[in-house]
């Protein structure tokens, strides 16, 4: 059997960076498809043809890379 020293981490802990930014590059492709099929459905019933949904689809990517950004900043403060 062998034990954990309390500064010695669990393997799975060098992964973890991995699975945050994999996490993250989901969220991102998630939320610019659903900002860009909500600016269609916006533009369709306006008559406005691609001003809304390529409006609504930076406006995800802009959202989605700034939370990133702040949540490497808290990261890096915390180690």
């Amino acid at each position: 059997m062998t034990t954990i020293r309390k500064t010695q981490k669990p393997m799975y802990h060098q992964y973890q960076h991995i699975m945050v930014i994999s996490a993250w590059g989901f969220v991102i492709a998630f939320a610019s498809f659903l900002f860009l099929y909500l600016g269609l459905k916006i533009d369709q019933y306006f008559g406005t043809a691609p001003n809304f949904m390529f409006g609504m689809f930076f406006l995800a990517l802009f959202l989605t890379i700034g939370r990133l950004y702040q949540e490497a900043w808290q990261r890096r403060k915390d180690v």
